[in-house]
């Protein structure tokens, strides 16, 4: 049902310090990012490493859903979860079945669908469900563009491989001469 956490959003105040840390300090990569003028938000993506990902949000005017939850925090701080799911509706169904109380169940047609559960129902954490292509909030840089799945590039040590990640992107390995080997050991006797 829940395929893998799909990002942590952090509300600031200071968006070009936090965007600043985040990717100069942490090396973070920047992806999609778009204003709400109904909420009066503009949010923003960050890949790191793996494809972990990391939102900031920050409040681009006054009436902005952010202003009680930044009014006691000089810098900001963990503002949702997001949890990406293959099909929204079974979760819908599912938190109903449980009597697990949830709101804000939104479709955006294929490109976002979402709902949300409450803090005092999460155990203190705003809990954001949602279906996705991850792909989608990427740099094209850390994107895998390659028609296969999987690529292989010798190195001087031994080789990188470098596979489609199920959460958008890429994730590479490298490995010696004798883990490639290896590799290929166990993939001819169990392919």
């Amino acid at each position: 049902m829940i395929s893998r956490i799909e990002h942590v959003s952090l509300a600031v105040n200071d968006y070009d310090k936090a965007v600043y840390f985040f990717q100069n300090i942490l090396g973070a990569v920047p992806g999609v990012g778009a204003e709400d003028s109904h909420l009066k938000f503009y949010w923003q993506i960050f890949s790191l490493g793996d494809l972990s990902r990391l939102e900031l949000i920050k409040p681009t005017g006054e009436g902005s859903f952010l202003e009680n939850f930044l009014t006691d925090k000089k810098d900001g701080g963990v503002h949702h979860i997001t949890l990406q799911t293959p099909d929204i509706r079974k979760v819908k169904e599912f938190l109903e079945k449980e009597n697990i109380p949830y709101f804000g169940f939104n479709e955006f047609g294929d490109i976002w669908k979402e709902l949300f559960i409450h803090p005092k129902d999460a155990f203190g954490i705003l809990i954001q469900i949602a279906q996705l292509n991850p792909d989608d909030y990427l740099d094209e840089s850390v994107k895998f563009t390659n028609s296969r799945r999987w690529f292989v590039e010798r190195t001087i040590e031994g080789c990188r491989l470098c596979f489609s990640h199920p959460g958008g992107g890429k994730v590479e390995l490298e490995l010696t001469d004798k883990e490639r080997k290896a590799l290929i050991k166990d993939l001819s006797e169990n392919g």
